[in-house]
């Protein structure tokens, strides 16, 4: 009988265990995404900015098919948790949601991101989906659209109030308001937001950063008045990301974006831990073992020979590589392999005999797998070919066994977001708790086979 070092999954139904051993038969490595934590994560944020009647809307934000956890389910996890607009960067995940049944009637949608000369502006239009404007091209591009279809374009002006990224500059908005009033006397659009990212409010134990917080904040607001004089105060204002929704009420205004604590995670682990603002990690990533077998001291492990077998040891396959999103930078390293340095890779739970423990990935990381020296003997440690490892989880961290996502971003040197995100798509995603947390009308929009 195959050990199982990941939590026991909470089964709808007879069919939903079925599409799990289906999942398992189609590839040795699962993404389970616990809808009711989503679902709960977006109820707390909801309540952190006063709930339904305090005057602040909470947008989920489901760009890059919801940092991997699956557009759709995640969506509707959303919105049964209280949001009530939902974002994507790009526009095609826009059009999609609204394809797949997600009305205007049941929420706003927003999205920013594209190329203004190729981008589909009348099906946005067409479709009630909120369009930013961060550039005079994109303006004039909008216009063009909404005169075409004879339907005004619902728009959100981007300023850059120090991110350097997208959105209007203090000397360039002057051009901008002079297009935008033009064209909403006309009719063509209506403003509805102004809108800005922050670019270090996640970092609250760093002097400079919090004054770089306060004076974008203060430069938002100074766009603001402009837009005032100008005659086209908007009606909603967004500035605020996860942290600043967790920690800056002051500028909660009429609609937050949180976008990792959908998913459960803080921001930045200089903030704390998810537990420190209530939230849980929806997504764990668990693979079957492949070859376990025994291996000699001093056997090289995997490309460049960067690992050497300190003693004779057994080692185990996790059939996940980088083709699948496993940074190659979460490799591990020890002094007596090519790099003479030692690196521990991802950590990786693994049920032994005497109960879990945690392997580190050992030499580089491959494009379809990587290897974990188990330090003894795999069938002393009753260790076997099939058994379920958890890569991470919802749990306390790799200290305490719990391998997270944050154990991850550190082993890859990258952050929690870009580990989940890189998750590529043939790693099955499977829905634990849709039944409940779904209404029976938006549990019939997924897809049957991906329900537990």
């Amino acid at each position: 009988m195959s050990m199982n070092a990941a939590p026991e999954i909470a089964f709808s139904s007879e069919q939903g265990k079925a599409n799990y051993e289906a999942a398992r038969r189609q590839y040795p490595a699962q993404a389970i995404v616990d809808l009711k934590a989503m679902r709960d994560n977006m109820r707390h944020l909801v309540a952190t900015v006063g709930g339904p009647q305090s005057g602040t809307a909470v947008m989920g934000v489901v760009k890059a098919d919801a940092y991997g956890h699956g557009l759709l389910p995640s969506a509707l996890a959303a919105l049964a948790g209280g949001a009530t607009w939902l974002g994507t960067a790009q526009s095609h995940e826009a059009l999609l949601l609204r394809q797949l049944g997600i009305g205007p009637d049941r929420c706003h949608i927003l999205t920013w991101v594209y190329n203004g000369t190729a981008v589909p502006f009348d099906e946005l239009i067409d479709n009630d989906i909120d369009v930013s404007v961060g550039s005079l091209a994109g303006i004039d591009a909008i216009a063009a659209a909404a005169r075409k279809l004879g339907k005004a374009a619902r728009v959100h002006v981007k300023v850059d109030s120090g991110f350097g990224r997208n959105g209007f500059t203090p000397e360039g908005f002057d051009a901008a308001l002079a297009k935008l009033v033009q064209l909403a006397q006309e009719g063509v659009i209506e403003v509805i937001g102004q809108w800005s990212h922050l670019a270090v409010a996640d970092s609250p134990d760093v002097p400079e950063f919090v004054e770089s917080t306060e004076r974008q904040i203060a430069n938002f607001n100074a766009f603001t008045d402009r837009m005032k004089q100008a005659g086209i105060a908007p009606s909603i204002r967004h500035l605020a990301n996860t942290a600043a929704t967790l920690d800056r009420p002051e500028i909660h205004f009429e609609l937050t974006r949180p976008g990792i604590g959908l998913y459960g995670y803080e921001p930045d682990p200089a903030m704390g831990t998810p537990n420190t603002y209530k939230l849980k990690p929806a997504m764990r990533l668990q693979a079957q073992l492949g070859t376990v077998k025994d291996v000699e001291a001093g056997h090289g492990i995997s490309y460049g020979r960067t690992y050497l077998t300190p003693q004779n040891t057994s080692t185990a396959i996790v059939p996940l590589g980088y083709a699948d999103g496993i940074h190659r930078s979460a490799s591990g390293f020890d002094m007596e392999g090519a790099k003479h340095v030692d690196k521990p890779g991802g950590p990786v739970r693994v049920m032994t005999k005497q109960g879990p423990h945690i392997y580190h990935v050992s030499g580089r990381v491959c494009m379809d797998q990587f290897i974990l020296d188990l330090h003894g003997s795999a069938a002393e440690l009753g260790i076997a070919e099939g058994d379920t490892v958890e890569l991470f989880g919802p749990g306390r961290g790799e200290e305490y066994g719990e391998p997270t996502a944050d154990d991850w971003a550190r082993a890859a040197d990258t952050i929690s977001y870009e580990i989940f995100t890189c998750l590529r798509n043939r790693i099955p995603r499977l829905y634990e708790h849709a039944p409940e947390v779904l209404a029976p009308e938006d549990l019939a929009k997924l897809d049957p086979k991906s329900i537990l």
